[in-house]
């Protein structure tokens, strides 16, 4: 006779698996069902291969789950992202970047003493090995600041030798340290290499952002006066682009990191990823869509474009792979973007009152709110950029500075995991059967 428990169990069994079956044979498989804290659950298919003999077919990995992990979660249907359970909007607006590094690094926000010391350590970090100063030199003057910083970034192992090895958790926190405080170092310097202009050295006394805009826009011949609201924007911006799940770039730091490889390399990895017009260049083609538009009388001819299915046309920065309602981050974002503008008083400038137009029409437009494509975080990103004076090629840049702490987050969490083994995805197979070899004279 079984007893109740057991019955119990098995009852709890079947309700955590998944059962396949193979209509080519009848014979099925049950597979576990694994819950999360919030989202999808998942089907364990750990096992799929050595109990079936066959894959799971999922190009671009969309329906696959590569990993667990505690950092950041997103809700793309109901327009929810969350780090370490706290709401995107909040963040952006009671925090600031630090604050919001030290969250995604050690899950907690920090006290006023624990952020003291992170800031300090952040601060202390930002100046670059002044051999790596010669390094830009051997780029050409027109080289894509993007093209500098992998290679920067990646020749950072070169450099700190004190800080590769991953098994050292102090060599870990170092670092996460160091990449978070010399990105922005490395990013003003390769702006600054572009345009010809001598490079400025961070300054301790200022925050993140503002040592940031500081190395940008300053110049030698006189004094440079960080503005407020643009470095409280710039701060927004960061905090906005921090971290977003196992996207493209986020899940090719991962999969370099589980070869081995030590942190710069990893982070490399991921800027070179950031780097593709589908991922990080969205706000730059954004601008370029402006342009393309050219002026506020021709938005109702772009607009019936974007609307037809046979023009290859797309609105850039509207709507988003993710989110299926107004991206969260891009409530934030409006936000600063026309307090910048209000701020520097270009809100007439050609370019950004196009800009404003069209988020008008396309807001209120009924084909837009239907499709739900608003427009999101890449949208008035590209906007504030422009407004503050930013090149077109520093925008992708800019999203890799501020992923870093993100990258570096996720990195640290994949090395520390134990289940974790190094990436290889199968593939199906559709080349050529075995064939014989034909020497070349018989061809």
């Amino acid at each position: 006779m079984t007893d109740a428990s057991t019955v119990a169990q098995a009852s709890q069994d079947a309700r955590n698996s998944f059962t396949m079956i193979d209509n080519r044979t009848g014979q099925s498989w049950e597979l576990p069902i694994i819950d999360g804290v919030l989202g999808p659950s998942v089907v364990d298919i750990r096992r799929f291969y050595a109990e079936t003999d066959m894959f799971t077919y999922d190009p671009g990995f969309t329906s696959t789950a590569s990993c667990d992990s505690g950092i950041t979660f997103i809700d793309g249907d109901a327009g929810i992202l969350l780090h370490r359970g706290y709401r995107i909007e909040d963040l952006a607006e009671h925090s600031d970047f630090m604050e919001v590094c030290y969250l995604l690094l050690h899950g907690e926000l920090p006290n006023a003493q624990e952020k003291a010391k992170f800031e300090h350590n952040i601060t202390y970090h930002t100046m670059l090995h002044e051999q790596m100063v010669n390094f830009y030199r051997g780029f050409r003057r027109d080289a894509h600041p993007m093209a500098i910083m992998v290679g920067v970034v990646g020749a950072l192992s070169a450099f700190y030798h004190d800080s590769t090895d991953i098994n050292d958790p102090h060599q870990r926190m170092v670092a996460q340290h160091r990449l978070i405080a010399k990105m922005p170092t490395i990013a003003a310097m390769a702006y600054k290499y572009s345009v010809g202009q001598p490079f400025v050295y961070p300054r301790n006394n200022l925050s993140y952002a503002e040592n940031f805009l500081h190395m940008i826009f300053s110049v030698p011949a006189e004094d440079y006066v960080v503005n407020p609201v643009l470095a409280r924007a710039m701060d927004r911006i960061f905090i906005l682009h921090a971290d977003h799940e196992q996207n493209a770039s986020t899940s090719t730091v991962r999969i370099a990191g589980s070869s081995g490889a030590n942190p710069f390399a990893c982070i490399a990895a991921g800027i070179a990823s950031l780097w593709g017009p589908a991922h990080g260049g969205a706000n730059e083609a954004v601008l370029r869509m402006l342009q393309e538009i050219g002026s506020v009388d021709r938005i109702p001819e772009f607009i019936e474009r974007a609307k037809d299915k046979d023009d290859p046309f797309r609105l850039m920065g509207f709507g988003h792979r993710v989110y299926k309602n107004y991206d969260p981050r891009a409530k934030v974002m409006q936000k600063s973007c026309h307090e910048v503008l209000e701020e520097l008083g270009i809100g007439e400038e050609p370019l950004l009152k196009l800009a404003m137009e069209l988020e008008r029409i396309a807001l209120e437009d009924d084909y837009f709110v239907e499709k739900k494509l608003f427009p999101n975080v890449d949208f008035y990103s590209g906007i504030i950029l422009k407004a503050m004076g930013f090149p077109t090629t520093m925008f992708t840049v800019l999203f890799a500075l501020a992923r870093t702490v993100g990258w570096v987050g996720q990195w640290t969490e994949m090395i520390e995991d134990p289940s974790q083994r190094i990436s290889r995805p199968r593939q199906l197979y559709v080349g050529n059967e075995p064939r014989d070899y034909v020497p070349i004279q018989q061809r």
